[in-house]
């Protein structure tokens, strides 16, 4: 599971960025995970209560956004979930599209008190 190197990486991120502006404490770190990012929401979460066991973010939430992944008919110019539609458009019903969003992972938010 490389769920938890991910965590990992995103705390020492987040250490980083705490240290750089003098934090003394994080509320809250939010992510936002695309839907065909190669990391799940689900294992980040179960991951994250090990990942932050005995360091001072032991109190820190997670918030997970996930993004829709979403693309572009190339043919009518629809929006459409590529995932839900299962790569066709509902509205022409051509498989071609370019992807406007879904591989995204990327702290959004550090929330500090």
């Amino acid at each position: 599971m490389h769920e938890l190197g991910i965590v990992y990486e995103v705390i020492k991120v987040v250490d980083g960025y705490v240290c750089e502006h003098g934090l003394s404490r994080v509320e809250k770190i939010v992510l936002e995970i695309g839907q065909l990012s190669q990391a799940i929401p689900r294992f980040i979460e179960e991951c994250y209560p090990a990942a932050i066991s005995g360091t001072r973010y032991e109190e820190t939430r997670l918030e997970i956004i996930v993004v829709p992944a979403e693309g572009r008919c190339k043919q009518c110019a629809e929006i459409f979930n590529v995932v839900e539609q299962r790569r066709v458009c509902p509205k022409c019903q051509s498989a071609y599209f370019c992807l406007v969003s879904g591989q995204e992972f990327e702290i959004k938010e550090i929330v500090a008190c």
